[in-house]
């Protein structure tokens, strides 16, 4: 069916672009602690989708934070349904630190610029011109659709993702599989070749609170119970801890196919653990090792302080958070060194905890997604890759969702694509959001 189809249209390609903009230039800043408020964006969308004869849900845990979903008939009825999902949140933008206004849109030299261009207003802009191609053309795909615009993807997702899969199961019935943010963009090594990653894993969540209680006192007194000082022991512990490298079957399979494209040799049984072994296989990779280095290990990195209220008083508790992230698979090993590195002295436990996730990399799914990439970048190399961070597939996964990362973008070399996720100057080429077009198109129809 997918060769007797139009291609997307010209008006597509305007569309893409303009919805980016339009997406942008609504603010839906997340800043934590439930100071949100994504309804205008999801407002905006649920309008974009019944001009095209698709009636959308709109469905609140908490007032003004909106999500949406709506189903695309396929043709075939036995066939498994697909998610497709994008959040509507954005991280925070001090617009004193920009080129541009953050929450412009601005479209300047061929590139829209703003907080969302990239994480993730763009793939939503995507799914809303690619379906609208469809109406117009009378074409269908051959799974149904399920189209989830979220809240909150930026915090807990308790108001997003979380809530419709905890609330609303019913709507993802029949969804087996998942696509979202972070995949099959361009990554440029520096020697001429264009790899195009492809999400199968994401690491799991560890958001930890560590609190560590002592003797209150003077300051000017001896205290061997001081609660400031059990924590810096034990956060130096963590932030020092080397963890050894684990290989998921994602990585496993990212590092195989980096080593194929470089034409490294990794010995008769494949690529082992040893941490000399993975580390030199790094080094050997150059540029191109920073899509696995950051999800070989487990990781735990201390983000924020607060002991204490006066110079002279030495406080009776102290507290530290600390992100932490496990490899599938890894959960328990994490627990256990938490434990031994914390010591007798400090407690610690889970603020936000999401499983890590696997995703089948010989699947027909990921091969599609594979075939969609190829048609549009000949030029570029397809490999697996794991996130080393989470996406809302944590939370659909509650419903058997086995989850990808595809919203696809070829990006011309120097523009960091990384980078650019929750960082200053956030902007995207015009010419990547027709890419995008393209290939979500292309997978869309025939997956």
């Amino acid at each position: 069916m997918a060769e007797q189809t139009p291609a997307p249209d010209a008006q597509a390609f305007d569309e893409v672009v303009r919805f980016t903009s339009d997406l942008i230039r609504i603010d839906t800043t997340n800043r934590g602690g439930g100071d949100c408020r994504e309804r205008p964006a999801a407002e905006y969308a649920a309008a974009r989708l019944a001009e095209a004869g698709i009636e959308p849900t709109l469905l609140e845990r908490t007032e003004g934070r909106t999500n949406v979903v709506a189903r695309v008939e396929g043709t075939d009825p036995g066939a498994d349904a697909l998610l497709l999902h994008g959040h509507l949140d954005v991280v925070p933008a001090e617009p004193a630190d920009w080129s541009v206004h953050p929450f412009s849109g601005e479209i300047r030299d061929g590139v829209v610029w703003g907080r969302g261009a990239v994480d993730m207003k763009n793939m939503d802009a995507m799914i809303l011109s690619v379906v609208r191609a469809w109406a117009r053309h009378g074409v269908r795909p051959r799974r149904d659709i399920v189209i989830a615009f979220t809240a909150d993807e930026e915090a807990s997702a308790e108001d997003g993702s979380g809530f419709l899969a905890d609330r609303h199961a019913g709507l993802f019935e029949g969804c087996t599989e998942g696509v979202s943010e972070s995949g099959a963009f361009t990554f440029h090594d520096g020697a001429g070749r264009q790899i195009y990653p492809i999400a199968a894993g994401e690491r799991g969540t560890g958001w930890l609170r560590l609190t560590a209680r002592g003797r209150a006192g003077h300051g000017s007194k001896v205290n061997r119970e001081n609660a400031v000082t059990r924590l810096a022991a034990a956060i130096t512990r963590i932030g020092d801890h080397p963890w050894p490298p684990r290989l998921t079957p994602t990585v496993r399979a990212c590092l195989e196919a980096l080593a194929a494209l470089y034409g490294i040799e990794t010995g008769p049984d494949g690529i082992g653990s040893d941490p000399a072994e993975v580390d030199a296989l790094l080094d050997k990779l150059g540029p191109a090792a920073a899509l696995v280095e950051a999800t070989v290990r487990n990781s735990a990195n201390p983000t924020m302080l607060d002991a204490g209220y006066k110079v002279n008083v030495i406080p009776g508790e102290a507290v530290a958070h600390v992100d932490g992230r496990f490899l599938p698979g890894g959960e328990d090993e994490f627990r256990e060194t938490l434990d031994r590195l914390t010591g007798p002295d400090v407690e610690w436990e889970f603020d936000h905890r999401e499983p890590a996730l696997y995703a089948p990399v010989d699947s027909p799914t990921f091969a599609r997604m594979r075939a969609a990439v190829e048609e549009f970048a000949p030029e570029g190399h397809v490999v697996p890759y794991c996130m080393s961070g989470g996406t809302d597939a944590k939370q659909f996964s509650r419903l058997g969702i086995t989850g990808y990362g595809f919203a696809p973008l070829r990006l011309p070399e120097g523009l960091d694509y990384q980078a650019l996720f929750h960082g200053v100057d956030e902007r995207v080429p015009v010419e990547a959001l027709h890419f995008g077009v393209d290939v979500l198109d292309r997978f869309l129809r025939t997956a």
